[in-house]
């Protein structure tokens, strides 16, 4: 219990260790996150009408970002995969940047949906009627905090045991990884269904939905880890191989590729057969009735996964400069076309046809930025306590003391 107590308070201490860059970093980050609680604290005495929100369209910002997050957390999986199902020892050192992505991810998720729902204590209503396993919805609250809780204690035993300077049993980690890979596809399988199985919105009623989520997730998370791990490389001692980027680089290729083959399937089955439910996609990607917000969000998206995707194809991409244009369109088209591209086009028109445009206001968007540099705060704080205890710099024997 005594050595525990020191890893903690060892960790914590390093939490704040780091040259300029660092410094700035995280206070800037600090900074965001404490401007996006004073916008939470505002919507939470004024209601959601600080948001852009209305009866037409009550889903906006908040669950684009929650939709968005949960694949950039199952997408652990991918690095899980090849390590420890097909022994690719490439990626063994950058398994735990994964693992702690999904943890940090996961917190952002809880976050988005405490925002969406106006206020906190609604929660207990999901504790009091927990609606198991008739509501999609539990199911949903089962599966974020049940991976959540995987990855804690994944990640937890693996950088302790580093501190500690001894092997891990595989006993008390090996069976919780592959429960946590099957785990990882059924967050956001779970979270397609909850779209998936509202009638009432015709846009979402497809079974594409789910493979859909599942391939631009293994596109945009290992490309964020790609990002991350060149940051490691450059400053840190932590030995990243150049063959662990190029795996994560083909990982993301098939994924960029199956994601725009499932997605022109569904705009073939859309406007081909030319059905009653098309208004939604029209007004998506065309406008309806001289509305159209959105068509310039979607052909953005649509362009950068294009381009993300032919740059992954070349063999220029194996240079770190093309690689990371390739990662970065990559994350950012797919963040448009599930959140924006996919949330908002369901509500417009309404069932009773009312077109009603929905805008992100100002206290909105700054509750979003609040939460996603909380989240990059945690992350950045998770791989600055991992990396020095993974190499071996910080352990229980060599007490870190500057």
């Amino acid at each position: 219990m005594k050595k525990y107590a020191t890893f903690l308070w060892d960790c914590f201490r390093l939490s704040f260790v780091g040259d300029w860059r660092y410094h700035l970093w995280m206070t800037v980050l600090t900074l965001v996150t404490l401007t996006g609680l004073y916008a939470y604290c505002r919507q939470l005495v004024y209601g959601l009408v600080t948001t852009g929100m209305t009866d037409q369209v009550s889903w906006g910002l908040y669950i684009a970002n929650f939709t968005y997050l949960v694949g950039l957390a199952a997408a652990a999986a991918m690095l899980v995969i090849p390590v420890y199902v097909y022994r690719n020892m490439h990626l063994h050192d950058v398994v735990i940047f994964g693992e702690l992505l999904a943890v940090a991810v996961i917190v952002m998720c809880l976050l988005f949906v405490m925002a969406d729902l106006g206020r906190p204590d609604r929660f207990m209503h999901l504790l009091w009627r927990f609606n198991f396993p008739i509501s999609m919805l539990t199911w949903d609250v089962i599966a974020l905090n049940g991976y959540l809780l995987l990855n804690l204690h994944i990640c937890g035993y693996l950088i302790y045991c580093a501190y500690c300077g001894r092997m891990p049993s595989p006993a008390f980690y090996v069976p919780f990884v592959f429960v946590a890979i099957v785990w990882a596809v059924s967050i956001h399988t779970v979270t397609a269904f909850l779209y998936v199985g509202l009638g009432g919105r015709p846009f979402w009623n497809s079974a594409i939905i789910a493979p859909r989520f599942l391939a631009s997730a293994f596109a945009a998370g290992p490309a964020f880890i790609i990002l991350t791990l060149q940051v490691v490389r450059r400053y840190s001692r932590h030995h990243v191989s150049f063959d662990a980027l190029l795996t994560l680089r083909r990982i993301v290729q098939v994924a960029m590729i199956i994601n725009l083959f499932l997605l022109a399937c569904e705009v073939f089955t859309e406007f081909y057969t030319d059905s009653a439910h098309l208004a939604s996609s029209r007004y998506l990607y065309f406008g309806l009735h001289g509305r159209h917000a959105l068509v310039p969000w979607i052909w953005t998206a649509v362009s950068m996964n294009l381009v993300a995707t032919l740059l992954l194809v070349l063999p220029a991409s194996r240079g770190l400069r093309m690689l990371n244009t390739a990662c970065v369109l990559s994350i950012v088209g797919i963040w448009i076309e599930k959140g924006m591209g996919l949330i908002v086009p369901a509500f417009i028109p309404t069932p009773l046809g009312e077109i009603v445009e929905y805008a992100p206001t100002i206290n909105e968007i700054a509750v979003c930025l609040g939460i996603w540099a909380f989240g990059l705060l945690l992350y950045t704080i998770f791989v600055r306590i991992s990396v020095p205890v993974l190499a071996g710099e910080l352990t229980y024997e060599k007490r870190f003391d500057k």
